[in-house]
């Protein structure tokens, strides 16, 4: 049977070098920032049968409890530097831990992100991650920058990710393949950490966050942040591959207040649209304009032609939503 320690030292405790002065292994982490730059921090915590399901694939939920907090650094225009893992674990399974610890180095391997400490205890399986980022002074896209005139855009798409949940959820029949193609974007979602850096770097963008609660609901904590009101296009928000071959009712219902997509939104002054339009090619990631920043405050959802939209839309809330 493993140990605490056996556990933390066959699964997460990594021999190479890293940007850590003192990793795993004492009672904290050593961690120099590089001359210059400030420190962005964030914590997730993600809870099993609230935040995925039991029996979830441990190597997509490796991903995706890293996942969530890198985007969170790319929302900030911060580049990733290193983590923690507190885990709780109902047993130590050699399987599970195999294919977690996989699954969550792959993707910290891909940003250059180092494992630096944590803690490991028993219990109900919950996983919480601290992240740690780097950025310039003065270039972080912070929620309350946004200003009147600005333009809204969206990273990637929208939608499948709750498109996927529904068909859990039985709430929408779909077949097999189109299931398990929207579900990777719930499990593995792509955090969009070099589209931040392009937007922080010059800076391009005013302010961004990260979609992780419906787009509805989180564009408001950027409107209430920077005292400012939108008028948002629900027909121009990106759908993703799978939603959009689905009845227009569900592509608006799912694009604006989904949740769980993972994408940026951000807002931009007009004359920096092909610097966004640049950003987008350099990094790889598709970019769409969907709306404008107005000093009138209030969220107002429009259709294509400019017509009103009551959709009854609202962001999702751990205390609030079942």
């Amino acid at each position: 049977m493993l140990s605490e320690f056996d556990l933390i030292k066959q699964y997460f405790q990594r021999r190479r070098p890293g940007r850590a002065v003192l990793g795993i292994g004492d009672d904290c982490a050593l961690l120099a920032p590089a001359p210059g730059r400030q420190v962005a921090i964030s914590s997730d915590m993600l809870v099993e049968d609230r935040h995925f399901f039991a029996g979830a694939d441990p190597r997509m939920l490796g991903h995706k409890s890293l996942a969530v907090n890198l985007s969170d650094l790319a929302a900030m225009g911060a580049r990733p530097v290193a983590f923690t893992l507190a885990l709780a674990l109902p047993k130590a399974d050699p399987a599970w831990l195999e294919g977690f610890s996989s699954g969550l180095f792959a993707l910290a391997d891909a940003f250059e992100c180092e494992l630096i400490g944590g803690d490991t205890t028993k219990g109900p399986l919950n996983i919480c991650i601290t992240v740690f980022g780097e950025l310039s002074p003065g270039h972080a896209l912070r929620r309350d920058a946004a200003r009147a005139g600005d333009d809204i855009w969206i990273s990637g798409t929208l939608g499948d990710a709750r498109l996927a949940l529904a068909g859990y959820w039985k709430e929408q029949a779909l077949d097999p393949a189109q299931h398990e193609q929207a579900a990777l974007r719930m499990h593995m979602p792509t955090p969009r950490v070099a589209l931040g850096l392009a937007l922080a770097a010059q800076p391009i963008a005013h302010a961004a966050l990260d979609i992780s609660d419906g787009l509805v609901g989180d564009l408001g904590h950027i409107l209430a942040a920077s005292r400012v009101g939108a008028t948002l296009d629900v027909d121009a928000l990106p759908a993703g591959p799978v939603l959009a071959r689905q009845p227009l009712a569900l592509r608006r219902r799912f694009t604006a207040a989904g949740g769980d997509d993972y994408e940026l939104c951000f807002t931009a002054p007009v004359a920096q649209r092909e610097a966004v339009l640049a950003a987008g090619r350099e990094s790889g990631t598709a970019v769409t304009r969907v709306g404008r920043i107005e000093a009138e405050a209030g969220l107002r959802l429009v259709d294509a032609d400019g017509k009103a939209l009551d959709l009854g839309l609202k962001g999702w809330d751990h205390f609030t939503t079942a």
